[in-house]
């Protein structure tokens, strides 16, 4: 186990072995926060699935509608008639196989990548690279599209992409402790939602077992299931 150090042990002190309300929560990680930079609140949700299933596979995006707090880094891999669409909408790099080269060579400075469906015979030569990452495209999560305006506005106002892990667990993060507790309870509260509408028909039992939140180098505090919305409690 990882040796904690003294601000983390002194937080986690503070932080008593019981459920909180969501906007109880909210208030106590920020209070409790101890890094010099503005932290993001994260939530890690625990579900009633088996990832090894592909029936059972939880994956999805929502847009918060506070955004993430950050400036997102977007390129899109499209051919030459949507690439001023890209440029227009404020996507920082767009280009074609000369794109897919320059990331294959190591170019690596976006947080997302948008391609449209005629050029991922390129881009799926990047899966070892943009794979392991969490950036390829996939039109599952709306990033393989010939609408690039629209995925690339999405992505810069705080879409967030979240997929269940190998252990059934989803980690997304929704705002920086500098948001007002309100906008970060929305923002939890979308991405809960969101993640319970994508309940897989195959889930038996309690779907949503747990969910806790924390800043980025805080320690976690459990959230009531009954202070979320009711459907995340099915």
């Amino acid at each position: 186990m990882a040796k904690r150090g003294k601000k983390y042990l002194k937080a986690m002190e503070q932080v008593e072995t019981r459920e909180y309300e969501l906007n109880e929560a909210i208030d106590l990680i920020k209070r409790i926060a101890f890094a010099r930079f503005d932290e993001t609140l994260e939530l890690a949700m625990r579900l009633g699935v088996n990832p090894k299933h592909a029936d059972q596979m939880v994956r999805g995006t929502v847009v918060l509608p506070n955004g993430l707090g950050k400036k997102i880094r977007v390129v899109v891999i499209t051919s030459a008639e949507k690439a001023q669409e890209a440029k227009d909408a404020g996507a920082e790099e767009v280009g074609g196989e000369d794109l897919v080269e320059r990331i294959a060579k190591g170019y690596l400075d976006f947080d997302a990548v948008i391609s449209t469906p005629d050029m991922m015979k390129f881009v799926g030569k990047l899966g070892r690279i943009l794979g392991p990452r969490g950036l390829m495209p996939n039109p599952k999560t709306g990033t393989v599209t010939f609408d690039v305006a629209k995925a690339v506005n999405e992505i810069k106002a705080g879409r967030v992409e979240f997929r269940v892990d190998k252990t059934g667990i989803i980690h997304a993060p929704v705002g920086k402790l500098s948001f007002e507790n309100g906008k970060l309870e929305e923002n939890a509260s979308a991405l809960i939602d969101a993640v319970a509408k994508a309940k897989p028909a195959t889930s038996k039992g309690k779907y949503i077992r747990s969910v806790f939140a924390a800043s980025s180098m805080g320690p976690g505090v459990m959230i009531a299931l009954n202070s979320i919305d009711k459907t995340a409690r099915k």
